[in-house]
């Protein structure tokens, strides 16, 4: 499957909507380092942003929300917070 920015966002959104652990996202970005499928005009951007969520699981590195924002952002997304109560 071609890793495409929209691929890794829902990827991201999913985290961060608590639908997939730190765990599950580190293992999706691994596998997808390791297939190496990147959408062509992306390349760059998704190998750094994909390589950053790899390691994210060392406890060295983390992952804030800040850290996904600025992922989102380097792809030409945002994100947003909605607070329901």
């Amino acid at each position: 499957m071609l890793i495409t920015k929209q691929v890794v966002a829902e990827k991201i959104a999913a985290y961060l909507h608590h639908e997939i652990t730190l765990a599950q996202l580190v293992d999706w970005a691994e596998q997808a380092l390791m297939r190496d499928e990147f959408a062509e005009p992306d390349v760059e951007a998704l190998r750094h942003v994909i390589s950053r969520l790899g390691v994210a699981d060392v406890r060295a590195f983390g992952l804030t929300w800040e850290e996904c924002e600025q992922h989102l952002q380097r792809m030409g997304y945002r994100a947003r917070v909605e607070v329901v109560g």
